[in-house]
C-alpha cells in the first residue's frame, strides 16, 4: 500500500507541474481531515493544504489549482462558516499556488518574496537533466500582494502562524509554516513522502539549503509536533529524521565520487544510489535523483531537457 500511496503522489505531482490544463479534475474528491489543534489537511489533487480554523476566519496554506477551487471552497465550508483571511503560498510551484487568483477575491496572499518574483515572470523549474517544465507567467491577480524577505508571523485564531523562510531548499523561495498552539508544522516540499525529493535546481533550489532547512526545522520542533507534508499523509518528527538522514547520505556518496573524480555516467553505472532504491519513484527515480545530487553541487546542468508543455 505505501508503494502504490508513493506512485500516486509522484504522479499527481509530476502531472500537475507538466500539464495541469490537461487533467480531469471533475473527479478528484477534497479530503478533509483534522491534523490536531485547530488545524486541518485538505488533499485533493497537487499539494496538501494546511487550514487553520476558529472564531477569527481561516488561513490556509497552500491552494492546489484553479479548477479546484471551487471543491477546496466547499471542503471549507464543510468545516466552517468564517470567511477566509490570508491564504499564505510555501513556494511558487503551479499545484500549491493554482488557486491564487480564485482566494485572492476574498483574502490576500502572503508569500516570501522570491514567490512573487518567479510568478510573475514564469521561467523554466527542474533538476539541470532530464525532469524539466515550463511554467506560464502567473495572471496579476494570482500573485502575492503581501510578501516577506525572511520570517512572518499571522496571528489569528489564538496561533501565532509562523511563516520561516529556508532559502535554496526545493526553491529559492520556500516557507515552512509552523501552528505553535495547535502543534503542527505544514513543510512544505522541502519534506514528501513520495520518496526521493523533487529540488527545482533551475529554481534556485539545492541539496544543501534542503538538508538546511530540514536540519533547522528539526532543531526547532516539538518532538511530538504533527507534520504535514507537501504531498503524502500527516507524518512524524522521526519521518522527517528519517528523510534528513537519506537526504545527507546521498548527498555524501555523490560528493565523495565527484571528490574520487567520478562523472555522472560513472555514477549511473555504478548504480551509486542502489542502496536507497526504495526511495525511487516514476516521478524522481534513482536515476533522476543521482542527476539533480550532481547538478546540485557541481552547479552544472546535464543531459537534454524532457519538456512539458
Amino acid at each position: 500500500m505505501r508503494r502504490v500511496g508513493i506512485l500516486l503522489a509522484a504522479g499527481v505531482f509530476a502531472c500537475s507541474l507538466a500539464a495541469a490544463q490537461d487533467q480531469d479534475f471533475s473527479k478528484v474528491q477534497m479530503k478533509v481531515s483534522k491534523v490536531a489543534g485547530k488545524v486541518y489537511m485538505l488533499q485533493g489533487a497537487g499539494g496538501n493544504i494546511g487550514a487553520s480554523v476558529g472564531d477569527d476566519g481561516i488561513v490556509i496554506v497552500d491552494d492546489q489549482y484553479a479548477p479546484l477551487a471551487d471543491k477546496i471552497q466547499a471542503a471549507l465550508k464543510s468545516i466552517t462558516d468564517k470567511p477566509v483571511r490570508f491564504i499564505i503560498n510555501t513556494h511558487y510551484h503551479v499545484d500549491h499556488t493554482g488557486g491564487n487568483e480564485y482566494f485572492q477575491k476574498q483574502a490576500p496572499i502572503i508569500a516570501q518574496d522570491n514567490v512573487r518574483k518567479r510568478l510573475e515572470r514564469g521561467g523554466g523549474a527542474g533538476n539541470g537533466g532530464s525532469v524539466h517544465f515550463d511554467n506560464q507567467p502567473a495572471p496579476h491577480d494570482a500573485l502575492p500582494i503581501l510578501t516577506f524577505d525572511h520570517d512572518l508571523t499571522v496571528h489569528l485564531n489564538g496561533e501565532d502562524i509562523r511563516a520561516l523562510y529556508f532559502p535554496a531548499g526545493h526553491t529559492d523561495g520556500d516557507s515552512i509554516i509552523f501552528f505553535p498552539q495547535s502543534n503542527v508544522v505544514h513543510m512544505g516540499d522541502d519534506f514528501v513522502t513520495y520518496g526521493f525529493p523533487f529540488i527545482d535546481v533551475e529554481s534556485g533550489g539545492s541539496i544543501n539549503g534542503m538538508l538546511d532547512a530540514v536540519a533547522q526545522i528539526i532543531g526547532q520542533l516539538p518532538h511530538d509536533v504533527k507534520v504535514i507534508p507537501g504531498h503524502g499523509a500527516v507524518s512524524t518528527l522521526d519521518d522527517v529524521r528519517a528523510y534528513a538522514s537519506m537526504l545527507k547520505q546521498t548527498r555524501d556518496v555523490v560528493q565523495q565520487a565527484l571528490t574520487a573524480g567520478k562523472t555522472l555516467e560513472q555514477m549511473k553505472q555504478a548504480k551509486l544510489l542502489d542502496p536507497w532504491q526504495k526511495y525511487s519513484g516514476d516521478f524522481v527515480s534513482e536515476d533522476a535523483f543521482l542527476e539533480t545530487l550532481y547538478n546540485s553541487l557541481t552547479g552544472q546542468k546535464t543531459g537534454k531537457f524532457i519538456k512539458h508543455n
